[in-house]
């Protein structure tokens, strides 16, 4: 309901296992187009592979490789959604060993990937298109942060306003120290008591065609 794929769309789905975010993208495209569906490692091809083929999907192309190789690739994409491996700190509470394995060297070297692979799905965005940046964390370096950084790197990236009927917080805007740019209040945050789920982060940007629009 963020990204909202459509029939004859060339989609890029970077992490995709088990595959959730990727069959109803698959849905929303009637099985027309192109959809990526990428993931990292063997064990994780095997849920996103038998999920795919439980739905029937015939507009998938499923590719083993890291995010950050896209880059490297001529292929640009209309659509971009980067559901980024993360500390799952949002998901707490039906996990609570999340917990146990919690340290800030985690959150900084999940940070440092998680800026690889925007820059990496952004790369390839065509002028005009969108991507969604997502994460199951609460984390501030790990989701506002990041945003602020692919702003920073990239006059051409804008964040959009992302309407959704449920309720939300306000972004973090200072952080140790840290002061993000004031675009970051387009991005939705939940916190898990705010309607009773995980923890959930979304970024929804555009690839300006020309420097203003």
């Amino acid at each position: 309901n963020v990204l909202l794929p459509k029939s004859g769309d060339i989609v890029l789905d970077m992490c995709a296992s088990p595959g959730s975010k990727t069959t109803q993208m698959a849905a929303m495209m009637e099985n027309k187009g192109l959809l990526i569906a990428n993931d990292i490692s063997g064990m994780r091809m095997k849920p996103l592979g038998l999920n795919l083929q439980r739905s029937g999907i015939a507009n998938i192309v499923v590719t083993l490789m890291r995010g950050q190789q896209f880059k490297k690739r001529k292929i640009v994409f209309d659509k971009v959604l980067v559901d980024a491996p993360c500390s799952g700190t949002g998901t707490i509470r039906r996990s609570p060993d999340t917990l146990r394995i919690w340290n800030p060297g985690m959150i900084k070297r999940l940070s440092r990937t998680q800026k690889s692979l925007i820059e990496s799905g952004f790369s390839v965005l065509k002028k005009g298109g969108i991507m969604v940046y997502s994460t199951c964390s609460s984390e501030p370096e790990e989701n506002e942060e990041v945003i602020d950084h692919l702003l920073r790197k990239f006059p051409e990236a804008s964040l959009e306003k992302i309407d959704l009927e449920i309720k939300k917080s306000k972004p973090i805007i200072n952080f140790e120290k840290k002061t993000y740019s004031s675009e970051i209040k387009n991005c939705l945050r939940i916190w898990p008591q705010d309607n009773n789920t995980e923890g959930f982060f979304v970024a929804k940007l555009k690839k300006k065609l020309t420097n203003g629009t």
